[in-house]
């Protein structure tokens, strides 16, 4: 156990006097190693209360940039932070609200080349990304090394939170067998309701003490899920799968992969763009070949698009890739250009000479260059 000292023991007085926890149950946090995979609206609440709780060494993994938007939900942040790399804002902060801690900066894409390395000196993970394909790489990655895993997701005003118990519990795929990037709309496509992640990380953060402490009665086999609108929440009940591909009686996955469709961050920044004003210039200039490819899913394709453009699904096109149009610029649009620049790079990859997205996608044109647009 770690000695605690007298100002670690002023600090946590409050813990202290709760039975559950105690001077051992502190010393417990104090030697304890949490991982939290992505710095954004889940993973800031979450890392504020481990840290105020005195969990004694907390990792952080993010590539990105603190953005002006992200300062609606990402709690660990102000303005000051703007431009300035998630995990050194967030290091920072943390050591500021708990100098007594190991605040360790993983300031990189997770991927299946570097999981194991990074996971590999933590006691637990704990998972707010906001990528489809990390969340299931962190499952994937938590069952073959034996970590446990607190996982929760958002979506507009809804949040929905589990764990996983290495040989105790179902795993991520157990409920969701398969998902893609892509498929789903992100929150910059769809938006998110700030407070939302900040109780879903609040949850994560709780129930990742709980499984350090061994105590109460962890979210195994049950998937809480927490409604803003109607301030309400439900359980839903799952079992572990006998098929399950990695965590099943007979497993297909027996290492951590990139799915199809993943993208690294070098691959995304090399993805050009064009403005609204511009592609609506050179459409009526005429003197380029445009190709225009809406990658949204066709339900929303049909509900509204830009005239001449043909839809490609981003879940289908790298097996589709001979569809791209060639001998011309092509340019890639979604609602928001998320799903476009993902596309883009595919289409790079794929051998696309000249790609580009639709910078802002089809709500900057729509507020740019035709207001009727129905999207």
């Amino acid at each position: 156990m770690t000695d605690l000292s007298a100002t670690e023991l002023s600090r946590y007085r409050r813990h202290l006097a709760l039975a559950e926890i105690g001077l051992a149950g502190q010393q417990k946090l104090r030697a304890a190693r949490v991982l939290i995979v992505g710095m954004g609206g889940l993973g800031s609440p979450a890392a504020l209360y481990l840290a105020a709780a005195g969990v004694g060494t907390l990792g952080l993994v993010d590539f990105d940039l603190v953005d002006a938007s992200n300062l609606q939900r990402q709690v660990l942040f102000d303005t000051a932070s703007v431009g300035v790399p998630k995990t050194q804002a967030a290091r920072t902060r943390l050591l500021a609200l708990n100098p007594h801690l190991e605040v360790r900066a993983h300031p990189v894409e997770l991927c299946a080349a570097n999981v194991r390395a990074i996971f590999e000196d933590y006691d637990l993970v704990l998972d707010g990304s906001d990528r489809v394909s990390t969340r299931y790489l962190v499952n994937d990655a938590c069952v073959l090394y034996s970590k446990p895993l607190v996982s929760a997701a958002i979506h507009r005003f809804e949040g929905q939170a589990m764990s996983y118990l290495p040989g105790r519990g179902p795993c991520y795929r157990c409920l969701f067998p398969e998902s893609a990037d892509g498929q789903l709309p992100s929150c910059a496509d769809v938006g998110v309701l700030g407070v939302l992640p900040g109780v879903m990380g609040s949850l994560q953060a709780t129930e990742a003490i709980k499984l350090l402490l061994g105590i109460g009665e962890p979210l195994l086999g049950r998937l809480l899920t927490y409604d803003a609108l109607a301030l309400s929440f439900n359980e839903f009940r799952f079992q572990r799968r006998s098929d399950c591909a990695v965590c099943g009686e007979h497993p297909r996955i027996l290492a951590p992969f990139d799915p199809p469709g993943f993208c690294s961050v070098q691959e995304l920044a090399r993805v050009r763009e064009l403005t609204p004003g511009e592609l609506a210039a050179t459409l009526h200039a005429g003197t380029a070949r445009i190709c225009l490819v809406d990658v949204r899913e066709p339900g929303e394709f049909a509900a509204g698009h830009l005239a001449a453009a043909i839809n490609l699904p981003i879940g289908e096109l790298e097996q589709n890739a001979g569809r791209i149009p060639r001998g011309g610029t092509v340019v890639f649009v979604c609602r928001s250009g998320v799903r476009s620049r993902i596309a883009c790079a595919l289409a790079l990859r794929a051998g696309v000479k000249d790609a580009r997205q639709l910078a802002g996608g089809l709500l900057a044109w729509r507020e740019s260059q035709e207001p009727s647009l129905m999207l």
